[in-house]
């Protein structure tokens, strides 16, 4: 098919817009024809296309498909329809890792399995196939914040949009879903991390007095007098760990670094209301209760943030869940110190991932096998959470603990960790020494493909290094270390009602479009660094676009 430029401009416009900017409700067409034109529009009449990549996301996921083959679940996008989601949807990466290019595929693939239709829209699920803690049609709200910051990179922006009213208004007279609350989680915190990537004020807005009835709601079920938060273990999504138990009412960095993330994520969309007195309440929120956990669950002697028990005392163990406080930015420099558990054989670092706790504690691994252990085996849904933290620490003040050579060596272990049988695989959790996956038998099953974490989302923001911010200024800082790769590739990246494409030649060779490091919004280079660094651009006014609708 031959386009003029002019079609093409005025066309990649009104797709962008609509699938972008959240106008997509007013339009004629569904958001998977939207997606599908917005693709072809995007690779079409361009240098910057790849066919080869496209070919080789079609050869990656007849073997995700030829795998599954013997699923009967039935998907609302089917294993057949699989190639074509992906493209119309996912930004497109590569890089010279053959292994991590594939399950980058490999995670959008099993995201979208996971898509069901229901009549408040479509949602996200855990596990494929039905499990009894599991909400109306099989949801479970433990990994929500994974799944919003996963699928708000996604061209189909408004399927986060129905995923969101679902849990905020399918409940009760329209009200929360009864089983929101059933596990911790982050949602404030997510929804403004979401704007970040999408700029949809006014969708961000309407939700704030959902957000804010949602923190009562926490303060009324897990609020101490003292202005800290418990939670039981399980209710953490976080079973028979070293520091607490099932019904044991601990003060938990995880629960704590959630509410006071959401505190300060509805003091910031308070400000986009321009509610000034409802953003300086939860931001003093937020900051009484950062305070509050800096002081009661940083423990000096072990250098590292811990469990409090109901009788005060800290737990004696180390677990991955001190490295949460990093992930929301809650620590101060002073606390970086904790990251040298990271690389520390006795700590944390495992052949085949992050434990979730450390090592030497004698009870490490003493738990048993298949019952949902967090005493030590690598659980993705933890690593997702320790990788997002060291982001933060390492575009954060000085340290000596961890370096970009860390970041990556973390993230090359992540992607070997999924398989199985020589086949690509994704399950609950891992044996940290051998990498076999840990619930075995018929209950195996259930695991397959389990949507429970993030991977995509860190090669985004952390390996290439799009780094999400309010303004107008698009910000790329790669944790890639600058000797590691001759080159990678990210394109047709959502970003502001825009599409971002990010590259790196170390040669030019490689693109054709001169050595370095390059940012591309909406086809049209706005900054070029020679060195793989932090690197910025102001973002075009719309008006300034040069595919922006007439």
């Amino acid at each position: 098919m031959a386009i003029t430029s002019n079609d093409r401009r005025d066309l990649l416009g009104f797709a962008t817009n609509c699938l972008v900017a959240e106008t997509i409700r007013y339009s004629a067409l569904s958001s998977a024809a939207l997606a599908a034109l917005l693709f072809f529009l995007l690779t079409s009449n361009t240098a910057s296309a790849d066919p080869s990549l496209q070919e080789r996301v079609g050869v990656y996921i007849a073997e995700f498909n030829a795998a599954d083959a013997a699923s009967k679940v039935a998907t609302l996008v089917s294993n057949a329809d699989a190639t074509d989601w992906v493209l119309a949807n996912a930004p497109l990466f590569e890089c010279p890792s053959p292994q991590l290019e594939k399950i980058y595929y490999f995670r959008w693939w099993t995201y979208r399995k996971h898509l069901r239709q229901t009549p408040h829209g479509r949602v996200l699920t855990e596990f494929l196939l039905p499990v009894t803690h599991a909400g109306p049609f099989n949801t479970v709200s433990c990994a929500l914040g994974h799944h919003l910051a996963e699928g708000r990179w996604l061209r189909d922006a408004a399927l986060l949009d129905e995923y969101l009213r679902f849990w905020l208004h399918s409940g009760e007279n329209g009200g929360p879903a009864a089983h929101l609350h059933q596990f911790s989680g982050w949602l404030a915190a997510a929804v403004w991390d979401r704007y970040l990537v999408t700029g949809d004020r006014d969708g961000t807005v309407a939700l704030l007095d959902d957000l804010i009835a949602d923190y009562g709601r926490w303060q009324t079920e897990r609020q101490r007098p003292d202005g800290l938060f418990w939670q039981y273990d399980v209710r953490d999504g976080m079973e028979e760990s070293i520091s607490g138990g099932r019904r044991v009412e601990n003060i938990r960095p995880t629960i704590n670094s959630y509410t006071a993330a959401n505190a300060r994520a509805i003091a910031r969309i308070a400000e986009l209301a321009n509610k000034p007195e409802v953003a300086r309440h939860f931001q003093s929120e937020a900051e009484t209760l950062q305070a509050k956990l800096l002081n009661a669950l940083w423990d000096p002697q072990a250098e590292f943030f811990k469990v409090r028990r109901p009788d005060g005392a800290f737990s004696d163990a180390r677990e991955a869940i001190g490295f949460i406080p990093f992930t929301f930015n809650l620590a101060h420099p002073e606390h970086a110190v904790a990251w040298k558990q990271l690389n520390d054989p006795e700590g944390f670092k495992g052949p085949w991932g992050i434990t979730t706790a450390e090592q030497r504690h004698p009870q490490f691994r003493t738990h048993g096998t298949g019952t949902c252990e967090w005493d030590g085996a690598v659980w993705p849904f933890a690593t997702s959470q320790t990788l997002g933290g060291l982001a933060n620490v390492l575009r954060g003040p000085p340290q000596s603990y961890v370096t970009r050579d860390d970041f990556l060596a973390q993230m090359e272990i992540y992607a070997r960790a999924h398989q199985q049988d020589g086949k690509p695989y994704i399950g609950e959790y891992h044996d940290e020494q051998t990498g076999a996956w840990l619930i075995t038998g018929p209950k195996a099953e259930r695991s397959r493909h389990y949507n429970h974490s993030t991977f995509n989302d860190l090669v985004i923001t952390g390996l290439v290094g799009l780094v999400p911010r309010a303004d107008d200024v698009i910000e790329v800082d790669p944790l890639l270390p600058p000797d590691a790769w001759d080159w990678f590739r990210l394109e047709g990246v959502p970003y502001h009602g825009r599409l971002v494409t990010i590259a790196w030649d170390r040669t030019g060779e490689r693109y054709g479009n001169g050595p370095g490091l390059s940012i591309s919004v909406d086809g049209r280079e706005l900054a070029r660094s020679a060195n793989l660094e932090r690197l910025t651009a102001k973002l075009p006014a719309p008006a300034e676009r040069p595919d922006a609708v007439k």
